[in-house]
């Protein structure tokens, strides 16, 4: 048994994600609107049926999505912060990550590599 409550030695938790358009004060040329969003679930993204998302605004939040799914030091700022901008400065649009369920993974699922292989 690992040192969480019910988990294996070999098992993790992550945050599910969803990450939301919260504001927009310029000129979006990607016709991004309030509420668009979409969804990180273990290491896939997704987008609501039917529904896209600009590339550029996801190229933002991509390198935060990680660390925001993980359980971090009440203390590090990524436990507080949750808010990302669009690169574009004309568009100003911005974005929150929102923590939401907690799954259970498994490390074969998740990595070819065995554990304490030293790889």
């Amino acid at each position: 048994m690992s040192d969480k409550e019910g988990l294996r030695d070999d098992q993790f938790e992550l945050y599910d994600l969803e990450i939301v358009v919260d504001s927009i004060s310029g000129n979006c040329t990607c016709n991004m609107e309030l509420g668009d969003k979409f969804f990180m679930k273990g290491g896939k993204l997704s987008l609501p049926e039917g529904k896209d998302f600009c590339l550029y605004a996801l190229q933002s939040c991509i390198p935060l999505l990680p660390t925001k799914q993980r359980i971090n030091h009440a203390a590090d700022w990524m436990e507080t912060d949750s808010h990302v901008i669009c690169p574009d400065p004309v568009c100003q649009l911005i974005m929150r990550i929102d923590r939401k369920d907690k799954r259970i993974l498994d490390h074969d699922d998740v990595s070819p590599v065995p554990m304490n292989s030293g790889e």
